[in-house]
């Protein structure tokens, strides 16, 4: 979970310090005091991306707290605590906004689950909000959405790259971003203001991948009746992807390792040399070295290609970005006629969970099959795919001291109850284990 700010308004002290010490040692920065009064005033100087306010407060109450947070800060969530917890106090927090509400004595399991949930939905209400901004202002916006550490890290790479002009080979698996990383790569760069040409090398023979390619003069073959620009002429300045680079076929990766070493090519049917100044990024999902081995794969073009190389990370890896980008996907697609505006909690649950073997393309197709299907205002978990919904739940991962009880019990269990035996495989004393043993009922 990425660390976020939290400002914690309680007016009980013990309750106060119990929040502030779990919430800074799972990395989060945070702020508390002791009445509404002061928490609005805090906010006033900054933003933060949730608030844990108890319902009763000296002055302002918790609601008031709730309601001018939700009115001044659409997108920080709040979580309502209370030792009055009453239907009606849980459905009025509700209704004004609260992300959740928890009654006390807090249970830490049940605390750190609605933090993690309500700092997702956090993520997805600040994505919504910044790319409508986008929009609004007819900006155009770097292509790569998420902010994880592993997709920070990815960013800087690609600013990176963008300053030099080296060639850049793409590795990752079908569906995760590889033509948006070439495509940050090119905006970033100082070839922005010139075209960017993307081509899939596996969707034309080597006849029609020539003609893309390196277009053709007047009459070079039956039907031509006047010449025509490729790609790589059409992109002279700028930037060409080739997409599925291992899906070349041999005699065009001839050609374009000439054109890499010569910057000159010839059109289909020309005499011509005309030269082209173009950076080239390619993207793959096999592995080109075994190719090459296998010698599908031409080893010098592997070796111009391959400058520096680019891991794209499939969404397993990185799935605290799946909120922004299910937000990012929402306003992407969304049309005016079309209802859903919000994501419900199971929904994302049940996202959070599932593998995606179809990496960021397969969840950007959920979101839109969900607003072609859906009636309501909230993608509900009725409109995810039958294999999505169905996952089972993941079983909770255990404590410490359930897994120290569970592994004590077997190995009694296996010394026929010998302490001595036990405490010697434990690699402890036998007055240590005595006290686990009392400690857990193990006797």
């Amino acid at each position: 979970m990425t660390a976020a700010s939290i400002l914690v308004v309680e007016d009980e002290q013990i309750a106060r310090e119990n929040l502030t010490h779990v919430l800074t040692n799972a990395g989060h920065t945070v702020t508390a005091l002791v009445s509404a009064e002061e928490g609005l005033r805090q906010l006033e100087k900054r933003e933060y991306d949730l608030v844990i306010t108890d319902l009763m407060l000296p002055g302002m109450d918790g609601i008031q707290m709730l309601e001018h947070t939700r009115a001044q800060h659409p997108s920080t969530m709040v979580i309502v605590v209370t030792g009055h917890a009453t239907v009606a106090n849980a459905v009025k927090a509700m209704q004004k906004g609260a992300h959740s509400y928890i009654a006390k004595p807090l249970k830490l399991d049940e605390l750190r689950l609605q933090v993690e949930r309500a700092l997702e939905q956090h993520a997805l209400s600040v994505e919504v909000l910044r790319l409508r901004k986008i929009i609004a202002q007819g900006k155009s916006d770097f292509p790569l959405v998420g902010q994880s550490d592993v997709f920070t890290q990815l960013k800087n790479t690609v600013k990176q790259l963008a300053q030099m002009n080296c060639n850049v080979l793409i590795q990752g698996e079908t569906g995760t971003g590889k033509e948006l990383v070439a495509q940050g790569i090119h905006q970033l760069s100082q070839r922005s203001e010139e075209r960017f040409m993307a081509i899939n090398c596996g969707t034309f023979t080597a006849e029609l991948m020539d003609k893309e390619l390196f277009g053709h003069e007047k009459e070079a073959f039956t039907g031509a009746n006047r010449g025509q620009k490729g790609i790589l002429e059409v992109a002279d300045g700028g930037t060409v992807f080739f997409d599925e680079i291992g899906e070349l076929p041999l005699n065009m990766q001839v050609k374009l390792l000439r054109v890499l070493q010569e910057r000159t090519f010839l059109r289909v049917g020309g005499t011509r040399e005309i030269p082209v100044d173009i950076r080239v990024v390619a993207a793959t999902n096999c592995d080109l070295r075994e190719l090459v081995k296998q010698g599908e794969f031409r080893q010098d073009l592997y070796y111009r290609l391959n400058v520096v190389t680019v891991q794209a990370p499939p969404l397993r890896e990185h799935r605290e970005d799946i909120p922004i980008l299910m937000g990012h996907f929402l306003e992407k697609h969304r049309h005016a006629e079309q209802t859903i505006n919000s994501i419900s909690q199971d929904t994302l649950d049940i996202l959070m969970r599932y593998p995606f073997p179809g990496n960021a393309r397969e969840l950007e197709n959920i979101v839109q099959r969900a607003l072609a299907l859906g009636q309501g205002p909230s993608f509900t978990p009725d409109l995810l795919p039958v294999e999505v919904g169905n996952m089972p739940a993941e079983a909770p991962l255990p404590s410490l001291e359930d897994v120290e009880k569970a592994h004590i019990r077997k190995v009694l269990t296996a010394s026929s109850g010998n302490k001595t035996q036990a405490a010697r495989i434990l690699g402890i004393d036998r007055v240590s284990l005595w006290r686990k043993i009392k400690k857990y009922h193990l006797t």
